[in-house]
């Protein structure tokens, strides 16, 4: 199957063109209104620093539902004691940058700089979110991703103290249960977030539910008042 080839037209092929891996198209642009109208397709852009921009919609898809999160005893004894106090959208740039960095390390990053500064301007329109772990008053893990409807998808996380970034993600999802979310995109099969409840879908599905989730009313704007 070919690789479609994007322009300055804000339109995506059907992802059910994609290759086996999921590459559906290259090129185009990372502007707000591109990566909204990706997101609610189910697509995402994933590239290295190296190449040109590349946008995928695997299949399977791993996902939480946030009514299925597991938190092991050990995770529960750190969420009890409160080892770890958590905000969110309190250092949105701080956060994906550390992302960034967390993946530069492992020689994996796909978060340039052209990715942190489009996803920064979605912070500023209410529509992309970071959550913080604190220690000691550091900033000592956490994670970002963008919600749509009652959808949040997930893109990195980082963790500069063990067990941070867990905490950060298990509160995020119970506050986001607890405000009718109904998915969280993990994107590609991953053994930590299977840890934590994710299971693999057919794509299929996964747009099925992530499309209705998507269409359903949710306030945009800042969450830092979830804090």
């Amino acid at each position: 199957m070919p690789v479609f080839r994007l322009n300055d037209e804000l339109i995506f092929p059907p992802v059910a063109l994609s290759e086996a891996n999921g590459l559906l198209a290259i090129g185009g642009d990372l502007r707000p209104e591109r990566l909204v109208l990706a997101y609610g397709q189910g697509i995402f852009p994933w590239f290295g620093e190296d190449q040109p921009l590349l946008w995928w919609s695997p299949d399977p898809r791993l996902v939480v539902f946030p009514e299925k999160l597991h938190v092991t005893r050990s995770m529960r004894q750190i969420m009890q004691h409160a080892v770890f106090s958590i905000t969110y959208d309190r250092c949105f740039r701080e956060v994906i940058t550390a992302c960034r960095a967390s993946r530069r390390v492992e020689k994996e990053t796909w978060i340039t700089e052209a990715m942190v500064d489009a996803y920064c301007r979605l912070h500023d329109q209410g529509i992309a979110h970071s959550v913080e772990a604190w220690q000691n008053g550091e900033l000592a893990g956490g994670l970002y991703g963008v919600a749509l409807g009652r959808c949040f998808f997930g893109e990195s996380m980082f963790t500069r103290v063990s067990n941070a970034s867990k905490a950060a993600f298990i509160t995020l999802t119970r506050a986001l249960q607890c405000r009718d979310f109904q998915l969280i995109d993990c994107q590609v099969d991953s053994t930590h977030l299977q840890s934590l409840g994710a299971e693999l879908l057919p794509r299929t599905m996964f747009l099925d539910i992530m499309t209705k989730s998507v269409n359903q009313p949710a306030q945009q704007g800042s969450w830092q008042e979830w804090s």
